[in-house]
């Protein structure tokens, strides 16, 4: 629409009335307004599929063909620019001569693409080591020339080389029809990093900021998976809003990398509430409150009270109050030390208890991929057979944990393996009974396409009660499978072995194993199948025998912090006291 008919549209007073008369004739398009000039485009087909779909997907003129131009000169430009618009999907295929030409009869417009001959890579010559993966005589695709370099830096880079260059020239003959092309690589030293430096605190102490980034950086050989884990690290402390970690772009006198941590920091005092409702058992609500920078070292104090089966009968009332304190480099150590009291109302299918709970860990990283942690835990209260006489018990004893993790995601992971191992040495002193609660767990992923978006995903667990039998120690003690993170389509801790009543006793073995497909599909959405395995037994090695079985799909919603997943499981073998189907919705994959 021109300048003038919209001043006058704005200028002018209103002079229609508030209703059209029945034999008013329709309003008439201005005369100063250009018409619309509709159209439809579309790309000659060249004999190249590939090609004609990049051209269709980079073309403006068939991805803005629904909004028409305003005229004849607008449809005119559109058409102008299309070539130059075009050019670059030829080049980057290695159709350096190819010719573009558009027609027009009425409405319909072509886009005619004579590709030509497609050129080759003739010469690759490198000054400096090592080459680009890049062979001659095949096609000089643009593409796979800057993703080759792209590769090779990277490779440099997770080698050691911080300041690794790649310069490139080019050369199209065009008489010859072939591309050459000169790298000259200048990997630099292999350098370690220089102790970090922090900026962006105002509360928080850098000094704890520094130590923590230091944990993985200082005199360690420059990455970029380094960076990236540090930054991480500094992130978890929990002040900071933001956290980025930037290396220098030369050597410092001592040959070594400088680094810096610039943070941001973010409110320290947190409110938090989370409610949910499940069909068996009610709604449950969550409440808690923590303080990020309590004494001005990033130390962590929550606190939390949960309730669950709320509106059912009051005597089933679940609850749960507890403090947690984490506290960052304690007396100067690297690591952290995590911990703290709770009380605890459980009135499950499996046993009631009345507890209070006592835990202190602490946690060290050994290297990029292993954390240690060890620490006393302790017990005192009451449990019994579920809406029975409950019975004192007192248990001591001290963790030990072993965590390996080579996956990048805490979500979805796609690659890598995850495994943990605990021994928690106890003693129970209503009986006088001391055991070994052991526990294994592991999980590995394998990215079956290369992409990311097929991946097969195994998980297996064993538990062992040694020195002991399930009826020696407290319910609470004792091995359960069944539910949503176990084995999925059974009621929660309903497998195993059951009482008198016909409720689950807990056992003194634990197997559980599971495999999953995980395929995505577009952008956002995918789907999993899954089957899952497991078995409770009195004894210390759970029998293969009394395997319970459950099979399932489900659809993933991806987003930028997660997948969102929903699960539907089947029991294959059926057992009295459990579900027809189980139904599980989260954030994050299953395992």
């Amino acid at each position: 629409m021109a300048l003038a008919p919209v001043l006058a549209l704005v200028l002018a007073p209103p002079s229609l009335p508030q209703s059209w008369p029945d034999t008013a004739p329709p309003p008439q398009p201005s005369a100063e307004e250009p018409p619309a000039e509709p159209y439809r485009a579309r790309i000659a087909e060249t004999g190249d599929a590939a090609l004609d779909a990049l051209l269709a997907a980079t073309s403006n003129l068939i991805a803005l063909q629904a909004v028409a131009p305003t005229d004849a000169e607008g449809l005119s430009a559109r058409i102008a620019a299309e070539p130059e618009r075009l050019r670059p999907v030829l080049d980057a295929e290695g159709y350096w001569a190819g010719r573009i030409a558009i027609t027009r009869s009425g409405e319909e417009v072509v886009i005619e693409v004579t590709p030509g001959p497609r050129y080759l890579l003739r010469h690759i010559t490198v000054q400096g080591e090592p080459a680009p993966d890049l062979v001659q005589g095949s096609p000089a695709r643009a593409e796979e020339v800057l993703d080759a370099e792209a590769a090779l830096l990277t490779r440099l880079r997770r080698a050691g080389h911080p300041l690794a260059r790649i310069e490139r020239q080019v050369t199209v003959d065009h008489t010859a029809r072939a591309m050459d092309l000169a790298f000259t690589v200048t990997p630099g030293p292999v350098a370690a990093f220089a102790e970090p430096q922090v900026t962006g605190t105002e509360r928080v102490d850098p000094e704890v900021v520094r130590r923590v980034a230091a944990q993985r950086l200082a005199e360690r050989i420059y990455s970029p998976e380094r960076l990236a884990r540090a930054r991480a690290d500094v992130a978890a402390l929990g002040p900071f809003a933001s956290v980025r970690v930037e290396a220098g772009t030369a050597l410092d006198a001592a040959g070594r990398l400088p680094v810096t941590v610039q943070v941001r920091e973010r409110p320290f005092r947190v409110v938090s509430a989370s409610a949910a409702w499940e069909t068996n058992y009610g709604a449950s609500l969550r409440l808690g409150w923590q303080h990020r920078n309590l004494l001005g070292g990033a130390e962590n104090l929550r606190v939390e009270l949960e309730a669950s089966r709320i509106g059912t009968d009051t005597n089933l009332l679940n609850a749960r109050a507890a403090v947690t304190w984490r506290q960052p480099l304690p007396f100067g150590w690297n690591g952290t030390l995590v911990g703290g009291p709770s009380l605890v109302r459980d009135r499950l299918e499996s046993y009631d208890r009345n507890a209070v709970l006592f835990s202190l860990a602490y946690e060290r990283r050994l290297g990029e991929r292993w954390t240690v942690s060890t620490g006393p835990v302790a017990e005192v209260g009451e449990s019994g057979a579920p809406g029975g006489a409950l019975s004192p018990y007192q248990l001591a004893g001290w963790a030990f944990t072993a965590r390996f993790d080579s996956t990048h995601s805490l979500l979805d992971p796609r690659a890598g393996i995850r495994a943990q191992a605990s021994l928690t040495p106890s003693y129970a002193f209503q009986d006088s009974t001391a055991y070994l609660p052991l526990r294994l767990a592991g999980s590995t992923y394998w990215d079956v396409t290369g992409d990311g978006r097929s991946i097969l995903a195994l998980r297996g667990a064993l538990g062992s009660l040694l020195n002991s039998t399930a009826p020696n120690v407290p319910p609470s003690q004792r091995f359960y499978a069944g539910g949503g993170g176990s084995v999925r389509g059974y009621d929660y801790q309903s497998i195993g072995p059951r009482t008198a009543q016909g409720k689950p006793a807990g056992g003194a073995s634990l197997l559980e194993g599971s495999i999953e497909w995980r395929q995505r599909f577009g952008a956002n959405l995918g789907a999993v199948a899954f089957v899952d395995v497991g078995a409770v037994g009195t004894q210390s090695f759970a029998p293969t025998d009394e395997l319970r079985i459950g099979a399932g799909l489900g659809v993933r919603y991806y987003t930028a912090i997660g997948p969102i997943r929903a699960d539907i499981a089947l029991p294959l073998v059926k057992q009295e006291g459990s579900s027809a189907f189980g139904f599980y919705v989260g954030i994050g994959q299953s395992f």
